[in-house]
């Protein structure tokens, strides 16, 4: 009697089959991964623009813009009386007054930053109002230069990106530092909050500047001015 011969898979062929397989799942999650970081970076874009709009609205109903948020547990703004508690200038976005997303795409608040005249209820900013926050960028050769007038913006909002450098979590937990190559994304740490920098995203710790991931918004005196005397509440 004859011998039928086995039909199924030696080991040899079941090894080779799997590293195939697992080349192509490779393959299909390094595109996939990307794009879902594409994707957070545009919505985390698309919540600073809100953010941006928020305020401009917030100005047009209340003549002011608002305080920081009271903790990041407590999204309404941190007002005492006229003015922010303790003069405070930054701190988190106060989400709640605003109505929008509490966290960006990577899990941590908004950082927000108010000149404390554009806050003050007791005295609404008018055109001659002075502002004092400066925003920066960097030229193709690496060189700062200014995105904004000097002292000229009222208020600016701000993710720090996927590294969460200097960020802060949804429990209030502030993550690591930028590190010493991170330059730009350290001077956005200030504790200051009147100065800056914006620019491209980049992996390039070599790069001038270092490595970069946070998005920056600001709200434009011109945009704020043209809405309000729109509006009729300035002059």
């Amino acid at each position: 009697m004859m011998k039928t011969k086995n039909a199924g898979f030696t080991l040899v062929e079941m090894a080779i089959v799997l590293v195939i397989v697992g080349l192509m799942v490779g393959g299909l999650l390094a595109p996939l991964s990307s794009q879902l970081e594409q994707r957070r970076t545009a919505d985390t874009q698309k919540t600073l623009e809100e953010a941006r709009e928020a305020l401009l609205g917030f100005a047009l109903r209340n003549g002011y813009l608002p305080c920081p948020a009271i903790s990041a547990a407590n999204g309404l703004e941190d007002r005492d009386g006229s003015r922010c508690t303790g003069e405070r200038r930054q701190g988190f976005l106060p989400w709640a007054t605003l109505g929008l997303p509490k966290l960006d795409s990577w899990g941590h608040l908004f950082r927000y930053s108010v000149t404390p005249a554009f806050s003050d209820s007791a005295a609404p900013f008018r055109l001659q109002t002075p502002r004092d926050i400066t925003i920066a960028t960097r030229d193709a050769g690496g060189n700062l230069v200014a995105a904004t007038g000097v002292n000229d913006i009222p208020a600016v909002v701000l993710s720090h990106g996927k590294n969460g450098y200097g960020g802060f979590s949804e429990q209030g937990v502030r993550a690591a530092d930028a590190g010493s190559g991170n330059v730009d994304e350290k001077a956005n740490q200030n504790p200051a909050g009147t100065a800056f920098i914006t620019r491209g995203a980049s992996d390039n710790a070599s790069a001038a500047g270092g490595a970069y991931d946070d998005i920056v918004v600001w709200v434009s005196p011109n945009i704020l001015y043209n809405r309000m005397v729109a509006a009729q509440r300035l002059p």
